[in-house]
C-alpha cells in the first residue's frame, strides 16, 4: 500500500532542505517558519490621500501664498489662514474659509436633545 503523504522525509518549500516531520511540524526551523509567514503577509499598499495645501497670508501686505510661510515682498512670517488650493479661474490661492459662509463653518447642534434622568 502506498502512503498518500510521506511523513518521514519532506522538503520545506522555503529553504528546500529535507527534514523529518515531528507531529504537525511544517518547517525545519523557526527562521524558515518566519520567512514563510512574512512571504504570505503582503505589505498593505499606501493609501492615496489627498493632501490639502495650506494658505498663508502676510499680515502687513495681505498677500496670500500657497504653502510658503514667508512673504516674498516683506520678508516677514505669514500667518496660517487655513487649508486651500489654487483658484481654477485666476490661479490665486483660495482658502476654504473664503469659500464658505460663517453659518456653514459653525458646528451644528441637534435640534432636540433629551436629558436622561
Amino acid at each position: 500500500m502506498n502512503p498518500v503523504r510521506a511523513d518521514t522525509a519532506t522538503t520545506y518549500p522555503v529553504c528546500r532542505n529535507p527534514f523529518g516531520r515531528l507531529g504537525r511540524q511544517r518547517s525545519c526551523s523557526s527562521v524558515c517558519r518566519q520567512t514563510a509567514r512574512r512571504s504570505k503577509r503582503v505589505a498593505p499598499a499606501e493609501p492615496v490621500v489627498s493632501r490639502s495645501e495650506v494658505v498663508y497670508a502676510c499680515p502687513s501686505c495681505e498677500a496670500c501664498y500657497l504653502g510658503e510661510q514667508r512673504c516674498e515682498a516683506c520678508n516677514t512670517w505669514c500667518r496660517r489662514f487655513g487649508p486651500g488650493a489654487e483658484c481654477p479661474c485666476c490661479g490665486k490661492p483660495v482658502s476654504i474659509v473664503d469659500l464658505l459662509s460663517p453659518d456653514q463653518l459653525a458646528p451644528t447642534m441637534p435640534a432636540t436633545t433629551k436629558l436622561r434622568r
